[in-house]
Order: C-alpha cells, then structure tokens, then sequence
C-alpha cells in the first residue's frame, strides 16, 4: 500500500505524522520530546541522521540531515566554497558545516502559519529530498575534502551523477 493510501495526517501533531511515517518505512526512530524526533535513514553512500522539530512559535517544521564529515584545517576554503556553490544549485533547501561538531548539515523548513497541517506527502517529500540532495553531493563533498581538486571539479561529480541517473 502507497504512502498516499494512509490517512496520517487526520488532525495529527506534525511530528506524529513523521512518527506514522517512521514506522511505514520501518526506519529507527526516537521521539526525542513531543515536538522532536529523530531517526535514521540508509542511503547509498551513509546512513543520515535526520531530526525533525515542530516549532509553535512560527508553526514552522524543520527539517536537519547530518552526517558526519572532518576535512582537514587546509581544505576548508575549498569546502565553503564548494557550499555556496552547492546551495546555488539547491532550491528547497540549504547545506553548512558545522566545524565544532563535525557534521555537514542539510537544513528545511516548511512553514505552515495560519493553522496549516503538513501532509504525509509534504513530510515525506521534505525527508526524501534531504537524502537525494545528500545522497547527490556526498561524493562532491569528499573530493573537496580529501583530493587537491577545487570546489568547480568537485562539483562536476555532484553534476555528471545526477545526468547518469536519469
């Protein structure tokens, strides 16, 4: 049976409806406190950790995908560099680094003011697009980091996979 065919959003707190998505996919999750949850998902090249989090204040859920990443002191430029490129090319969403914690970070918001409720197709596509765009610029990411090549050659990875897939 498709996503499409549950009811889950039937007046469901926004997390509850990532809550019955978790649990469709079978993916490990821990509701963190009502308004936060966090879980894990298998990609190709890693497996992401993705926390979702209802805020009431500007009824907006967010959305982070991390994993982790520690370049070396010397390529760091290349990897800022490489991220203001990757989020030029990013339209529903945006990746940073986060130093201290050592994990790149993919970051949504979906804002739903006025009383909106988030539908199961909305929060799966949010999730879904934190993974491909992950999945798409993972490999992008190590060369900036690990390889003399620069953010530009990098990113011709990130470029040629997404033509070679479709």
């Amino acid at each position: 049976m498709a996503l499409s065919e549950h009811d889950l959003t039937d007046d469901l707190h926004p997390i509850d409806v990532v809550e019955n998505i978790a649990n469709y996919y079978d993916w490990e999750f821990d509701r963190v406190t009502d308004d936060q949850i966090a879980m894990a998902v298998d990609g190709q090249w890693r497996n992401y950790s993705i926390t979702l989090a209802w805020s009431h204040s500007d009824e907006t859920l967010r959305l982070i995908c991390t994993f982790e990443m520690d370049p070396p002191d010397d390529r760091l430029a290349v990897l800022h560099d490489g991220l203001n490129r990757v989020n030029d090319q990013c339209w529903a969403g945006a990746f940073s680094y986060w130093a201290e914690q050592k994990l790149m970070v993919y970051k949504y918001g979906l804002m739903l003011a006025g009383g909106n409720i988030a539908s199961a197709e909305q929060i799966d596509t949010m999730i879904t697009a934190a993974v491909l765009s992950a999945e798409r610029y993972y490999p992008a990411f190590q060369l900036m980091c690990w390889t003399d090549k620069t953010a530009r050659e990098a990113l011709q990875v990130a470029i040629a996979e997404a033509y070679g897939h479709a």
